[in-house]
């Protein structure tokens, strides 16, 4: 190896959420040391760093929310608030070394693979250059937020607040509130806001299947039993990974095979809504038309309930445009508001596929093709012509409805693919074509049983499906199928150098 080739860095690692902590973890133990994790915020955590809005939780249970392989027996809540997922995520940085290897403020525009060095240059928004062997990006799946462009919204008078850049502290007290959303995010926003604001008026495009959230605290001697005695909280944490597992593969996955399961799941949303909302066109409205598992449902006990308060108000109708104090739908409605909140959610596939500029080998540019030959990515982490790159929020990546299965499996993939980089005394490594195409093959054919294309699925305006129409996020695998995947591929799925 020339000087010219030997890198400023074996790995950089864009992203310090969750996903850049276990690819993190996993190169540690191979033995990499010279590891940059380059993070655009000014602290690690990702989701739980940016999202600090009241009310935010964890809307999967805490004990499989979390590394298998460093279990937290101090959760306070089965379903644990935002701030403790955020203190959770220090705490694996401290104990695996991490932090150390983090650059924060450091934000990543561009990527390019040079073939001749075989190494990335990747380029931050400093004006700087850095090289790398090894590109990974932990991005994350929900990271570029989405704006709506509402005529007139420049021109609004009042306080705007996007859930992503929350105003700590802010008291809706005596003020006219407008949120807009039905998503995850404002199923527990807004019952904050309808106990403070004067009036909260909740503009939906596309209702949400809401079932009832069983959450409790976690009395401190449980935890004292989860400290003591490990094996008491692997047998909770098999639980509920078993109960989700239920719910993703027979729900979703094989809703052609099991629809019983789908419609038992629906059912139970169904009977939540009518217990929780006293209003009947109220509850018609909030009531989805399609199929359970067309767009990711969610937990609660508070959410429906406030829209029985006479203060709270569903709107329905479309935003036509934003003057300095109101709202007017295309009705012609008016709504006068003083604080508007956005809870408007992500540009999955428009910005966030990739998050920045990669261009890998020959000149290809992998946003350019993903969106001109469909969103693919062999085992959900390489692609062919782009050697040295493990994207770890790609398309047919996410396993499972705990991020942290998707994470742990991948880290799984990476383990065996650099045992046998090292077996074969290679540098490089590059999935072939032929091994891409067969595993788009077969997602695609395993995903045909899948609610998204057997159920009804027109008006979920989902963020699993791309613009092509496509369900192109979820891995169609039950977990354990996965774990197995990762640690079996072919090996010769890949060319090595």
């Amino acid at each position: 190896m020339t000087e010219t080739a030997r890198p400023d860095h074996d790995v950089v690692i864009v992203g310090a959420g969750f996903g850049g902590l276990g690819a993190a973890i996993e190169f540690k133990s191979l033995g990499f040391e010279n590891i940059a994790i380059l993070e655009r915020e000014q602290d690690l955590g990702g989701t739980w760093h940016v999202n600090h809005y009241p009310g935010l939780a964890v809307d999967i249970a805490s004990v499989t929310y979390s590394y298998s392989f460093e279990p937290n027996p101090y959760w306070s809540r089965l379903f644990a608030p935002g701030v403790e997922l955020k203190r959770y995520a220090h705490h694996v940085a401290d104990s695996y070394d991490l932090k150390r290897h983090m650059q924060f403020d450091t934000t990543v525009t561009r990527a390019e693979w040079d073939e001749r060095e075989r190494l990335w240059r990747v380029a931050t928004a400093d004006g700087a250059t850095r090289t790398c062997r090894y590109l990974v990006t932990a991005t994350g799946f929900l990271s570029q937020p989405h704006t709506p462009d509402f005529p007139g919204l420049d021109t609004f008078g009042g306080k705007i607040i996007h859930t992503t850049a929350w105003e700590d502290g802010h008291d809706f007290t005596g003020e006219r509130a407008v949120i807009v959303g039905t998503g995850a995010t404002a199923v527990q926003l807004i019952p904050e806001i309808a106990r403070q604001a004067e009036t909260l008026t909740v503009f939906q495009r596309t209702p949400i299947w809401v079932v009832p959230k069983v959450d409790f605290g976690i009395p401190a001697p449980v935890q004292k039993i989860f400290a003591r005695v490990p094996i008491t909280q692997r047998l909770a944490r098999m639980v509920n990974t078993a109960a989700l597992e239920a719910l993703m593969v027979f729900g979703v996955l094989h809703f052609k095979q099991a629809r019983i399961g789908n419609r038992g799941a629906e059912l139970l949303a169904r009977a939540h809504l009518r217990a929780q909302v006293r209003d009947r066109s109220t509850r018609a409205a909030l009531t989805p038309t399609y199929d359970f598992g067309c767009k990711r449902p969610t937990f609660s006990n508070s959410y429906l309930r406030a829209f029985n308060d006479p203060h709270v108000s569903l709107q329905t109708s479309s935003i036509d445009r934003v003057e300095p104090g109101a709202i007017i739908t295309t009705d012609g409605d008016r709504t006068e508001v003083d604080v508007l909140v956005l809870a408007t959610g992500f540009d999955l596939w428009g910005t966030n596929f990739p998050a920045f500029d990669i261009v890998g080998r020959d000149g290809r540019d992998l946003g350019t093709w993903w969106r001109e030959n469909r969103f693919q990515a062999y085992e959900g982490i390489a692609m062919p012509s782009f050697p040295n790159l493990l994207s770890l929020n790609s398309p047919y990546s996410y396993s499972g409805l705990s991020y942290f299965t998707t994470i742990e499996g991948q880290m799984t993939h990476i383990r065996r693919l650099f045992g046998e980089l090292r077996q074969r005394q290679a540098t490089t490594f590059e999935v072939t074509e032929e091994a891409n195409a067969e595993f788009l093959a077969r997602v695609t054919e395993k995903l045909q049983s899948s609610v998204f294309y057997n159920g009804d699925c027109s008006s979920a305006r989902s963020y699993y499906f791309n613009q092509h129409g496509e369900a192109a996020l979820l891995r169609p695998s039950s977990t354990l199928s996965t774990r197995r995947e990762m640690d079996g591929f072919p090996l010769d799925d890949y060319r090595y150098r």
